[in-house]
């Protein structure tokens, strides 16, 4: 018998965006650069790719790949995308 899945965004699952940024701080503190993008990827798509294309002048194309985990995307575009979605990422001490 084969067992069913569906993808899973753990952001579905805060309460706040106080949470949604401390995930995305945990991710960014990871070894692996790529966990932070895939956070931030998961962020996107519970909040909305369209919008966030319409905020950051990207396309959902390129938004979809940029946040795959799979691709380093530039700065400038990691940066145009925590400020369309109005997070407050800092760094843990």
């Amino acid at each position: 018998m084969q067992t069913e899945t569906s993808p899973y965004n753990p952001v579905n699952f805060f309460q706040n965006d106080s949470e949604i940024a401390v995930y995305l701080t945990d991710a960014f503190m990871d070894d692996d650069p790529d966990s932070f993008i895939i956070a931030l990827g998961h962020v996107a798509k519970a909040k909305g790719i369209a919008k966030l294309a319409t905020d950051t002048g990207l396309n959902r194309e390129s938004l979809y790949k940029a946040l795959s985990g799979k691709t380093h995307p530039r700065f400038d575009t990691v940066q145009r995308i925590i400020k369309a979605l109005k997070m407050n990422v800092q760094l843990a001490s």
